[in-house]
């Protein structure tokens, strides 16, 4: 449900994706989405509506696969040869995703997820400008966490969320992603070891998420000492809104989880 007076714009199977992204209607009220705010910004310029065109249609799951009665497991999706499988849960403009899919052998398979079609259309214009293996490469432009709900347990090998939004007055902490009950759910989703990888610039929402994070059973923090959430990680893969933050004088906060 989106708050009183913003834009709601159909699931994708209803989407027509050179014109119907521009029809707002209210939501219907059993919609169960966790998406708050508009999922379309600025119009998009013709080689971002080119990528959507033809790209997610191929790339994105269908919204049918909500409708599955039993878990499936998305490793399916990819070559037999896949032997690790990373998630990135509301990618912005996908520099952060790309720049895995440069850093990881064909080996590895990615699963990105963004609700708003400015940051969808982005990433898969850099996909087709950067001539990256779309074979290795899933999308959903909705709320992650009702894909999420779907996978089979112990499928994914990482799970990253990048500065996610920091809903900071009180009555709207209920809205931030970092939860009791999403961990239970990345906790379900991540192999024994596996990482759960969040940043922020935002110091009210780094103590929220270690302290949410710390308190669940199933993940422990890596941290060993203040440097090693201030420090960059290693082989860390900086984003335009990173570097953006720093110039302004934002300090990034790097929160390393592993899965029990």
């Amino acid at each position: 449900m989106t708050p009183r007076g913003e834009p709601y714009i159909p699931p994708l199977k209803r989407i027509n994706y050179r014109s119907d992204l521009r029809i707002i209607k209210k939501a219907p009220p059993s919609e169960k989405r966790r998406i708050y705010g508009r999922r379309l910004g600025r119009p998009l310029n013709p080689a971002r509506q080119k990528a959507i065109d033809e790209l997610l249609p191929r790339l994105s799951y269908l919204e049918e696969v909500l409708q599955h009665s039993t878990p499936f497991d998305p490793r399916t999706d990819f070559s037999p040869t896949t032997e690790k499988l990373i998630c990135e849960i509301g990618f912005g403009d996908g520099d952060h995703l790309a720049g895995m899919m440069h850093q990881y052998d064909d080996k590895t398979a990615f699963i990105g997820a963004e609700p708003y079609i400015n940051g969808m259309s982005a990433f898969l214009k850099q996909l087709q400008e950067e001539n990256l293996d779309q074979r290795r490469i899933k999308v959903w432009m909705d709320d992650a966490i009702r894909l999420l709900e779907k996978f089979t347990d112990h499928c994914l090998d990482a799970i990253y969320v990048l500065n996610p939004d920091p809903w900071p007055k009180a009555r709207h902490h209920k809205r931030r992603i970092i939860s009791q009950e999403n961990l239970d759910l990345f906790a379900r989703l991540l192999k024994p070891g596996a990482d759960l990888i969040m940043t922020t610039d935002v110091d009210d929402l780094a103590a929220w998420m270690v302290t949410e994070a710390s308190n669940h059973p199933d993940f422990l923090w890596t941290a060993k000492s203040r440097l090693d959430w201030r420090e960059l990680p290693k082989d860390w893969i900086k984003t335009k809104y990173e570097l953006k933050g720093k110039a302004a004088g934002r300090q990034q906060t790097y929160l390393l989880f592993k899965r029990h």
